[in-house]
């Protein structure tokens, strides 16, 4: 009785991991230097993940550039086109970063200014851990929504262009535009 019960957990662990993952939407980022998939987490940031996809649907990220490049810090994209004239996103949305998921290397996270509920259509990538962008006790983080599941070498090669001044940005930016050709959600499989 003991084994059926554990057989029958376990089954049902299965089935559950594999309905959760199936569940969760995937998109492919292509940039000019290569594609990568990024798995969002509705479940722990359902407003977050509703304003990417947006984003996604209206084609709002194709021809944006990443503006700011840190080495073994983030890369950030989803304000600037090649020409560095910025691109209007829509109203800002609630943070959501007390959501369990930390600014770990590969995951993705919304951009913000000093205000916490400032995050509208810029995206950032964590070269590596970057535990001093989750929330604390006595302020806001930085909401993390997804991971990059697939093709994290092209990230990894973006996070090492040389940077400079470009544009608006100070420094941090890539001299060479990496450019976002689109961004689209990838079917799941039937």
């Amino acid at each position: 009785m003991h084994s059926a019960r554990l057989l029958i957990a376990s089954l049902l662990l299965t089935v559950g991991l594999a309905a959760h993952a199936q569940g969760n939407p995937r998109v492919q980022v292509e940039t000019n230097m290569g594609a990568f998939v990024i798995e969002l987490d509705p479940e722990r940031a359902p407003l977050t993940v509703a304003n990417f996809l947006q984003y996604v649907h209206e084609d709002f990220y194709s021809g944006v550039i990443f503006h700011r490049v840190i080495s073994n810090f983030i890369a950030q994209a989803g304000q600037y086109d090649e020409k560095y004239a910025e691109k209007k996103p829509r109203e800002t949305i609630h943070n959501e970063s007390g959501n369990g998921l930390s600014n770990r290397r590969g995951t993705v996270g919304l951009a913000r200014t000093a205000d916490p509920h400032s995050g509208d259509a810029q995206f950032y990538i964590n070269l590596q851990d970057n535990g001093l962008l989750d929330p604390q006790p006595t302020r806001w983080g930085y909401t993390v929504f997804g991971k990059v599941v697939d093709g994290m070498n092209v990230v990894d090669a973006i996070g090492q262009v040389a940077t400079g001044q470009a544009g608006p940005i100070e420094k941090d930016a890539p001299l060479k535009p990496i450019i976002i050709i689109r961004i689209e959600e990838l079917k799941s499989a039937p």
